[in-house]
């Protein structure tokens, strides 16, 4: 953990947290915008086993299509756009729209993220653990982690977890992951988001979102 930890520290007084200081702040004002927040759920349903970086681009190009392109041409623009899986993703953005309208009062509702990202897992299809808990990230929420390939890599590299045997993460694997941590955030005096973006930047040199 130490190496890690040192990272993190040159991070602190770095350019990069500066970047990632302003991120935080973006994801605070999605959160506060409804038609936002129901685009942020639409990008977490783009990047399973796809890329990131691509499904920012696709975010950006779709606009409001998401809210109200018919399932058809939805799959269209999607696969026009280079996602790897059109029309199952056209499809669960088509059945999430059902949540559009109250999706950020909804969210609000639950005392805890964790309860939020319960609810999330269990009523939008296409959310898994990792993708509701990125959704409540870029919405503002704080304290959950988004436990993908990268993080699941640095960690085991790094002697904090044993290396997996696939890519497969169950929902109790994924909370005991987050526990180690959520060891790290109380080091480094960092958030689960906060801690995320440094992660991330650590494993690939990159600061999405």
């Amino acid at each position: 953990m130490q190496e890690i930890l040192c990272e993190i520290e040159r991070l602190k007084t770095s350019e990069e947290r500066r970047t990632i200081d302003r991120r935080l702040l973006e994801f605070d004002e999605a959160g506060s915008d409804p038609e936002k927040v129901f685009s942020e759920l639409c990008f977490c349903l783009l990047t399973a086993n796809f890329n990131a970086e691509r499904s920012i681009k696709i975010q950006n190009e779709m606009g409001d299509g998401f809210l109200k392109l018919p399932p058809e041409k939805l799959a269209q623009r999607l696969k026009e756009l280079g996602h790897r899986f059109p029309n199952a993703r056209a499809k669960f953005i088509f059945e999430a729209r059902k949540h559009a309208s109250g999706l950020k009062e909804k969210i609000e509702s639950f005392a805890s993220d964790a309860e939020a990202r319960k609810w999330l897992a269990e009523n939008v299809k296409g959310l898994g653990m990792k993708e509701a808990s990125h959704f409540l990230r870029n919405t503002g929420r704080k304290n959950l982690a988004i436990i993908d390939f990268h993080i699941v890599n640095l960690l085991a590299r790094h002697g904090l977890i044993e290396k997996p045997k696939s890519k497969s993460v169950s929902a109790k694997r994924y909370v005991e992951i987050e526990k180690v941590l959520e060891g790290v955030c109380d080091k480094t005096g960092l958030s689960q988001a906060e801690l995320d973006l440094y992660l991330w930047y650590l494993e690939t040199g990159k600061i999405l979102k």
